[in-house]
């Protein structure tokens, strides 16, 4: 279901892609897009989820299903009526939320009003993401993922059509884009509600913030929130940055970074969501040698993915984004920007999978302060990598590419990031690496590395993709991923991987 999710994601940014392009409008609804977005971490799968998993556990194992469904009453109530008065406070501020999230929209005229309109008909969707993550953390509760897996579908879908049949109704045709993710976030809750129903956890209202479950979530979600904040204060700087070099800058960030969420929202989202709530279970059976297992498995599994399509997305950016995306309002020219920001993510996709793996070894103990300081760290660290790459590294080497140094910051800080949450599991003794290790990795790095020299050898040059036809162009990407594949396949089995290594 998060594969079926992210090919929707792929559908809509081809079709966004060719309707909207990448020029001021699309900067503006990308800012406007990025604010409830970057909210929802917060109020839903960031730092609720974090507290809010564990703890249902915890009750649903220890205090049996009546007391669990109290508490969910209490949660959902105060939750929503949180929210209710945030998205107020933003519609009211979105004149002034612009201006300071994107300071370099004043060059382009009309840019900033454009991104305020969107960003108030858009507010209202934290309202409507945030409850649909509270019904499906209780459903992974339950260990029914499907549903809660499957409704990002709905917000791709309805942008698909904004798109595609409702822009031409628009004064500025990509409004319509603001509204469908509106109805997105509206068919999203109403999807979950039924479910929720047949597992006896519908929510009632119940205000009770005085709740003892009710306080412990707030207390851990506390340090989870700056946690988080911090990660989207790192990537609200980051577009600041790229709303000054230039129109389209922003666009190619964001485009770039979605087509680098698909190995990872497909690998790590997944992965993550399964392995929070077993080690919950875990924790509160006191099984710590399964939790380092399980731990184990979830890394080694990941890595196996991870490698290759690292290697893929660095030796294919241009490629994948010509062939995806080039077409209608998205030029060659867009192609050519957008490329290296792929590039630059790929650094950094087994990191940001292993960090949806090691992060949740943290709040599976419920303790979010760790993660929290690591994350401070890395906020400090990639804007020095940003100041380095985009005043001194930049105009000298790569001039016109600082939306790239941008993505690349990122990736450096992800490695960081998943290095020291490592470290943090190993002085706890949370996390033990079980035998193996050293033959596994030397096995997966020298089939990357094999596989990456055959694709640089086999694929055209980047002139060649962004002049070509679609078809041409589809069926040499078709060709060179499945040469990429019998190729990584091929030399892990040569060096003496097989299928029973990695089963658990």
């Amino acid at each position: 279901m998060t594969s079926l999710s992210r090919v929707a994601g792929l559908a809509r940014e081809v079709i966004t892609a060719k309707v909207f392009g990448a020029g001021a409008a699309n900067d503006a609804f990308e800012i406007a897009f990025l604010l409830p977005n970057m909210m929802r971490r917060l109020f839903a799968e960031g730092a609720f989820a974090q507290a809010f998993v564990p703890l249902i556990a915890e009750y649903k194992g220890q205090r049996g299903e009546a007391a669990t469904h109290q508490l969910i009453n209490r949660v959902a109530t105060l939750q929503l009526v949180a929210l209710l008065v945030v998205t107020a406070l933003g519609i009211a501020a979105a004149p002034w939320l612009i201006p300071l999230f994107a300071s370099g929209f004043d060059k382009t005229p009309g840019k900033t009003l454009l991104a305020t309109q969107m960003l108030q008909v858009m507010f209202p969707y934290l309202l409507f993401i945030s409850l649909t993550a509270l019904a499906g953390g209780v459903m992974n509760i339950w260990k029914r993922f499907a549903i809660p897996a499957f409704t990002p579908v709905l917000l791709n879908v309805c942008m698909i059509g904004a798109a595609l049949w409702a822009a031409p109704y628009f004064e500025k045709p990509i409004m319509a884009l603001a509204w469908g993710v509106l109805a997105g976030g509206v068919a999203q809750l109403a999807l979950q509600l039924w479910p929720l129903y047949q597992v006896g956890m519908f929510p009632r209202w119940d205000f009770h913030f005085r709740d003892e479950g009710v306080k412990r979530m707030l207390k851990t979600m506390a340090p989870a929130i700056l946690g988080v904040s911090v990660a989207q204060l790192s990537q609200l700087i980051n577009t600041n940055y790229a709303s000054f070099l230039g129109d389209g800058s922003v666009s190619w960030l964001n485009k770039g970074g979605r087509i680098m969420e698909l190995p990872t929202a497909l690998l790590g989202v997944a992965i993550g969501t399964v392995i929070l709530p077993a080690l919950g279970v875990l924790r509160n059976e006191k099984n710590t040698r399964g939790y380092g297992e399980l731990l184990d498995y979830g890394m080694r599994f990941a890595l196996l993915a991870t490698l290759p399509a690292m290697a893929v997305m660095g030796v294919l950016a241009t490629p994948m984004i010509a062939t995806l995306l080039q077409r209608g309002a998205f030029t060659a020219m867009d192609s050519i920007k957008t490329g290296p920001v792929v590039a630059a993510y790929a650094v950094g996709i087994v990191a940001l999978v292993w960090i949806k793996i090691l992060a949740p070894a943290f709040y599976a103990q419920q303790d979010t302060r760790t993660p929290v300081k690591i994350a401070v760290r890395v906020l400090l660290i990639s804007q020095l990598f940003n100041l380095l790459f985009i005043w001194f590294l930049v105009p000298k080497l790569a001039p016109g590419y600082g939306h790239a140094a941008l993505a690349l910051s990122t990736s450096l800080g992800a490695v960081l990031n998943a290095w020291w949450l490592y470290r943090g599991l190993r002085r706890q003794g949370l996390y033990v690496p079980q035998y193996g290790w050293l033959r596994y990795g030397w096995q997966l790095l020298g089939a990357t590395l094999f596989t990456a020299a055959i694709l640089i050898l086999a694929k055209p040059g980047d002139g060649w993709w962004t002049s070509a036809d679609e078809i041409p162009r589809a069926a040499m990407l078709a060709g060179l991923f499945a040469l990429g594949g019998f190729a990584y396949l091929g030399a892990l089995y040569c060096c003496g991987f097989r299928l029973r290594d990695i089963k658990r």
